[in-house]
């Protein structure tokens, strides 16, 4: 896998060329210690305010193992994701300046002893975003370790090179290919979001933390319609570019009233891709 240093010129190019070749890029240097810090504090501090609303039996039964979802809800710290000058070149250079972000997911993934670790969706291969069409790439991923990842922790597994294929690779071959990203906390993981991979096994002892945020085109769905969970009041606070990540632009009309608008009031802003 290629690794890129952000305090290094030209990096977005070269990450550009390793997303078409490869699939997958690693970016060094990119979140400050003390936003790491922060970012695992809010962390629990939120997963233990989801569990109270949600309950840990419905999340057992999801079949998910630490996953956090709609963060934003219970902490204006994950809006900072949105933020980061580096996360946004990103976005610019490989989906469009137009688009918004389809999730933001906070994992804080157990351990278990060697060969207990349940299967669920995160540990098994897959595609985050199962469309190809034509090679058009529509979905990118910045993944965000906040604890170093190592091959013991459950650092992420990726087969390289294995994006915008029409066919699926067999079990077989995503086991033989397939490598976990080592790295250190506040590297940047990017990936083409049709890149087959998988959450590691976690055997350190201890909990493994980690932030994937996925982009696409405008006019593709949201896992979360985030205007209407976070509410307009709050979102109306927020920087005009995190406004348009999170969809301020793209909203579906719900009245004839809405409808007709001078462009300036429109809920869907032209030029939006």
């Amino acid at each position: 896998m290629i690794v890129l240093d952000a305090k290094k010129n030209g990096w977005i190019d070269l990450l550009k060329e390793a997303i078409d070749f490869q699939g997958v890029a690693l970016v060094k240097n990119v979140l400050e210690p003390s936003h790491i810090e922060s970012s695992k504090s809010e962390l629990y501090r939120v997963q233990k305010e989801i569990i109270r609303d949600v309950g840990s039996e419905r999340l057992k039964t999801a079949g998910e193992l630490g996953v956090l979802r709609l963060m934003f809800r219970y902490s204006d710290f994950f809006f900072k994701y949105l933020e980061i000058p580096e996360v946004l070149q990103v976005v610019d250079a490989t989906v469009s300046n137009t688009a918004i972000l389809h999730l933001q997911n906070g994992f804080i993934l157990p351990s278990y002893p060697e060969g207990e670790s349940p299967s669920v969706f995160q540990n098994r291969y897959h595609m985050d975003f199962p469309r190809v069409l034509n090679g058009v790439l529509l979905s990118i991923n910045v993944f965000f370790p906040i604890d170093d990842f190592t091959s013991d922790n459950g650092g992420t597994l990726v087969s390289i090179a294995t994006q915008q294929s029409t066919i699926q690779p067999s079990r077989e071959y995503l086991e033989m290919t397939a490598r976990p990203v080592e790295c250190s906390a506040g590297s940047m993981i990017v990936f083409d979001s049709t890149l087959w991979h998988a959450a590691g096994m976690n055997r350190s002892g201890k909990d493994r933390l980690a932030i994937n945020m996925q982009f696409t085109r405008s006019y593709i769905k949201q896992q979360i319609d985030y205007v209407r969970a976070i509410g307009a009041d709050k979102i109306q606070l927020l920087p005009e570019r995190t406004k348009q990540l999170l969809g301020w632009f793209t909203r579906v009309v719900t009245s004839l009233d809405e409808y007709y608008q001078p462009s300036e009031k429109r809920l869907y802003r032209a030029g939006q891709g």
